[in-house]
């Protein structure tokens, strides 16, 4: 007989909580267009550029533990006053994540809040090179709040319900 406690390592294990684990496995540029509305139709005066950024998520699963996480950005920019458009950006940008160790109900704002916050830096450099190289001068898009995006689809989807007789909360999506 031993003075050492046994130790259970399945006791163990079951005290220990999960780590999380991810990595990015690859990101790429899934879909990329570039309008130069002035070098087609011409544009009068000095044009006083403004911004229109509309931002969305989506997040697929690929495998138990890896998903396709896609920021689809769209950037229009029109001339102050006149409201012509000079140029258009879409950009469809993905990433693959593995992912392990985040509890079910937590991984789909984690796919949609911090999986977009890790791949915007290089959204932002794509569209920027891509203004630039279309002869505009480089953009530099702000830094977008994913989480304020996220609460404010939540909020969206409970007054959609609210408003279809459904209950006082939607569903959370699904990732598929």
């Amino acid at each position: 007989m031993s003075d050492s406690p046994e130790v259970n390592p399945q006791a163990g294990a079951a005290a220990e909580p999960m780590r999380v684990n991810t990595r990015i496995l690859t990101q790429y540029v899934r879909d990329l267009s570039f309008e130069n509305v002035v070098a087609r139709k011409g544009v009068t005066g000095n044009p006083q550029p403004e911004m229109q950024v509309q931002v969305s998520l989506d997040a697929r699963k690929r495998s138990e533990t890896q998903y396709e996480v896609i920021t689809k950005l769209n950037l229009t920019s029109k001339s102050a006053g006149t409201n012509d458009v000079l140029f258009v950006i879409e950009l469809e940008y993905a990433g693959i994540f593995h992912i392990e160790g985040i509890p079910a109900d937590q991984l789909h704002p984690y796919l949609l809040v911090e999986c977009p916050r890790i791949t915007f830096p290089f959204v932002r450099r794509i569209v920027s090179d891509v203004a630039r190289d279309g002869g505009f001068p480089s953009v530099n898009i702000d830094m977008i709040d994913f989480f304020g995006l996220y609460r404010n689809e939540l909020a969206r989807r409970v007054q959609a319900a609210k408003e279809n007789g459904e209950g006082a909360a939607a569903p959370q999506p699904v990732i598929q």
